[in-house]
């Protein structure tokens, strides 16, 4: 693989990762209740399913699930149902985001790595991404360091683009003017989450 053709595919990952979406919402919503590290986790977890599509789409899986419309579904429906859990619990004052910041209590870091895991799993659509824009680099790096490259780079991408919004909303600066608008922050990052939710069910 040339320098030329891993920056094209690195320049598709970055846009990829930059895209807003429920991914963002999940690491926003830990970076703001757990901290910096929860937000790290939660980002890092997120790359490991990111890195599992791309490595997906290298075994052709992908292409399986684009045939299969039930499988899809299936996997598309379970992910709305995820979001709109998030964002049920985010609505409620017990676990949410006001609380946690009053009582200084985040949540286990097992918990934010979950959520970050699952959101990017529960999401077929990563492997249509990789699909329609990432398989045809995949041509071009039949070679095992090539492979690794390819899985590698959107992994780490997705990685550190979420590391750097978990660093700068967990800024204790930025944290003292949201813990003043901790409730709110609440209410919205539920009706996101939900309208979110909503938007892939009618998507389907």
């Amino acid at each position: 693989m040339t320098f030329s053709i891993w920056l094209s595919l690195l320049m598709i990952c970055i846009l990829g990762a930059m895209s807003p979406g429920p991914s963002l919402a999940v690491v926003a919503k830990h970076s703001l209740t757990g901290g910096r590290l929860h937000g790290v986790v939660t980002s890092w977890a997120h790359a490991i399913g990111v890195g599992f599509y791309a490595l997906l789409t290298l075994l052709g899986l992908a292409v399986l699930l684009k045939q299969s419309p039930t499988l899809f579904a299936a996997i598309t429906y379970a992910g709305a149902a995820y979001l709109a859990y998030l964002g049920v619990n985010a609505l409620c004052s017990k676990g949410g985001v006001a609380a946690k910041l009053a009582a200084g209590k985040p949540v286990k870091l097992a918990e934010a790595a979950r959520d970050g895991l699952m959101i990017s799993l529960l999401n077929p659509k990563l492997a249509l991404f990789f699909l329609a824009l990432f398989s045809q680099f995949v041509a071009v790096g039949t070679e095992i360091s090539s492979r690794a490259v390819i899985v590698a780079t959107p992994l780490l991408v997705d990685g550190l683009w979420y590391t750097l919004i978990a660093s700068v909303l967990s800024n204790p600066k930025v944290l003292d003017k949201l813990r003043l608008k901790a409730q709110l922050i609440d209410r919205l990052s539920g009706v996101v989450l939900i309208l979110l939710a909503l938007r892939v069910i009618v998507q389907v």
